[in-house]
């Protein structure tokens, strides 16, 4: 452990307001992230989770400490890591299309949580280098993340079509080009309630000799397909 915050460690008015001030800074720093993608909890959120963990063990040190309270210090730490379900179910969302969103966010706040109640606790060390490696994971790993997506041989085209013709001249396509169709879902079928296109969800293996724009480019100029995209 680091020497410069030894004096830290202790429950004093000193080490307090730094444990809340460096989980405050450490939950904005997140949160401003999640902000600038413009997701459901970003700066605001980031930071009172944080903060709230952080003085969870704060209260836990201090029962222990001061009021003589002889019982289980980690019972409010899995408190506040089983109550972050909660708040991160509410960011996770399911899009028309099959997709879900939210995932990272919600990882994020959880693991913000977790940070918040290690600062709280004195482990400033893990606290810091926690929240430099959230910061990598959503903001540089995304990027490797969308390479290895972009080379892998299965994707996930969502298509909207507007009648049966169309889908067959799809799976026609698939054929033609021998690309393997690992599973097909119809959310809607053609001619049903109102005007909107009929929706399948496409699970491709794709070949070596079928980059997958190509595939999308080739479906997206038939006609009678109003919408392509990979998910």
């Amino acid at each position: 452990m680091l020497s410069i915050f030894d004096g830290l460690r202790d429950i004093t008015l000193a080490s307090v307001a730094f444990r809340l001030i460096l989980s405050t800074l450490c939950g904005g720093i997140v949160g401003m992230e999640r902000e600038f993608k413009r997701r459901s909890a970003g700066f605001r959120t980031h930071i009172l989770i944080c903060l709230g963990a952080a003085m969870t063990t704060l209260t836990s040190e201090f029962w222990l400490v001061y009021m003589r309270y002889y019982l289980d210090a980690a019972r409010l730490g899995a408190g506040v890591v089983a109550g972050m379900g909660f708040i991160g179910a509410g960011t996770i969302i399911v899009t028309r299309r099959q997709r879900v969103k939210g995932l990272t966010t919600a990882a994020g706040l959880w693991t913000v949580a977790v940070v918040g109640l290690a600062i709280g606790a004195g482990f400033y060390e893990g606290g810091l280098l926690t929240t430099v490696l959230i910061l990598l994971a959503e903001m540089l790993f995304s990027k490797l993340e969308y390479h290895i997506m972009a080379t892998a041989p299965e994707i996930n085209l969502f298509i909207e079509y507007e009648d049966r013709s169309a889908l067959d001249r799809v799976l026609k396509l698939y054929r033609d080009r021998q690309i393997k169709v690992s599973n097909m879902e119809i959310t809607r079928q053609p001619g049903g309630e109102g005007n909107d296109a009929a929706c399948a969800l496409f699970t491709l293996r794709l070949n070596k000799h079928c980059p997958a724009g190509t595939i999308i480019s080739d479906i997206c100029a038939m006609g009678g397909v109003r919408n392509v995209e990979e998910i």
